[in-house]
């Protein structure tokens, strides 16, 4: 992808981790880094500006983290995933070009950012999304058209899931051959098993 400055990745981080059990930033992960450093680095070296959205209660806890990242904290996390996302959509430019948004319990290897933003902006989509034995996953790429829709979303009306809904159609699906772009690590027991899987593998699957 071109036109680093201009591909963004919320990342959202302020959730409590009530089914992990602890806080899931600072849980560890490949390479010696934490699950949040991880996902920071790899949309980094898809060259995607990670934007964290992080709560009051675990802003202080976080380790260094790139330059490049920006990092915004959601007051009232209690609110939902949603007011994550709006939290971090006040850092979007409007000339932005490609906007991904993923969790901190959502890790994929660079090499899913780079694939899903190729087909993005070769098939000029409104929503990109990875998918696995024809399941949608995560994370979903958006376009500057989107950024009026997402601006809108409500607990109330789910979310994302409402827009994925609404424009179901219009989404491009990038068929991926290993579940990654599925998982999500929200107890111990999805951790485990992710982080017993060699990231090798993962990617030689890609």
């Amino acid at each position: 992808m071109t036109n680093y400055q201009k591909n963004f990745a919320i990342i959202l981080a302020a959730g409590k981790s009530t089914r992990m059990g602890a806080c899931k930033t600072s849980l560890p992960w490949y390479n010696n880094q934490t699950l949040l450093q991880y996902q920071v680095t790899e949309f980094l070296k898809a060259d995607f500006i990670p934007i964290v959205v992080l709560s009051p209660q675990n802003a202080a806890s976080q380790p260094n983290l790139p330059s490049e990242t920006q990092i915004i904290i959601n007051p009232n996390p209690e609110l939902g995933k949603t007011s994550s996302i709006l939290t971090g959509l006040t850092q979007i430019p409007q000339d932005f070009t490609t906007l991904a948004i993923s969790a901190v319990d959502q890790p994929r290897p660079r090499e899913v950012y780079q694939k899903l933003g190729y087909f993005h902006l070769l098939n000029k989509a409104l929503i990109t999304a990875p998918t696995y034995s024809d399941r949608i996953g995560h994370p979903l790429l958006f376009s500057p058209e989107m950024l009026p829709y997402l601006n809108s979303i409500s607990e109330a009306t789910q979310g994302l899931r409402q827009i994925v809904k609404q424009f179901n159609s219009s989404i491009q699906k990038v068929e991926f051959n290993h579940p990654i772009v599925l998982a999500d690590l929200n107890t111990p027991e999805h951790y485990q098993t992710w982080f017993s899987s060699h990231l090798s593998s993962v990617i030689s699957h890609l």
